[in-house]
């Protein structure tokens, strides 16, 4: 008699504890996908916004005016990074430049601050859910080769209780433990190039957030002592 070994035969036919492996696996992956899918969306859009914004700063003639545009606008934490930075510097800037009793330099301080709070909110933006993904790509692995132990294990535990053993006493048990390596590999890979892929892209943009303080902080500072 022939033994069914289809996928789906031998994840259905595994054991309690195989299957909870098996399952936990997919929902791991599936989670994954969702988080690299919205996550590769977000860092485009944060990429293309701060190309446009970029080009706006340094082609405007009055600051207050691309402030009085950009501020109309709801922005969500992560795709707006260098306009929200502009803004919150801006406004500050005007905010603390009304009281005539500080110096440029306190004056400065504040817009600074002011920005690296907003810089620091966006990043977190960025870098929401990666943890997750790292975790993914580190555990899978080995929580798929707990299933595949535990299902070796109880395919030779079966072997002690028959008279004669052969290959198709064990080959199901083998093949359907094999299976939750395989499951957590499948989980693990696509995790950790889409971690390594956008910790590398984040850091070129958190690099790009950077040099935007910097320079905008020059800009206000030849402000500040008009």
């Amino acid at each position: 008699m022939s033994t069914d070994l289809s996928i789906i035969h031998l994840i259905t036919g595994a054991s309690f504890l195989v299957q909870l492996v098996m399952f936990l696996l997919l929902l791991a992956s599936l989670l994954s996908w969702t988080i690299i899918f919205s996550k590769w969306k977000l860092i485009k859009v944060a990429k293309k916004n701060a190309d446009t914004f970029e080009d706006r700063f340094w082609k405007a003639n009055d600051l207050s005016d691309l402030y009085k545009h950009t501020s109309r606008f709801t922005k969500k934490p992560g795709d707006n990074g260098i306009e929200s930075i502009f803004e919150a510097g801006f406004r500050e800037f005007a905010r603390l430049r009304k009281d005539s009793d500080l110096t440029p330099k306190v004056i400065m301080e504040g817009v600074q601050r002011s920005m690296r709070v907003c810089m620091n909110r966006e990043i977190d933006a960025l870098e929401n859910h990666l943890p997750f993904l790292a975790s993914t790509g580190s555990t899978s692995p080995y929580v798929g080769l707990f299933g595949t132990v535990w299902g070796i294990m109880n395919s030779f535990r079966a072997l002690g209780d028959a008279k004669q053993a052969t290959l198709s006493m064990v080959a199901p048990g083998i093949a359907e433990a094999l299976i939750a390596t395989a499951m957590g590999l499948f989980a693990a890979i696509p995790a950790v190039l889409a971690y390594n892929k956008f910790v590398n892209q984040i850091d070129r943009i958190t690099g790009r957030y950077d040099a935007f303080y910097e320079e905008f902080s020059n800009v206000l500072q030849r402000q500040a002592h008009k």
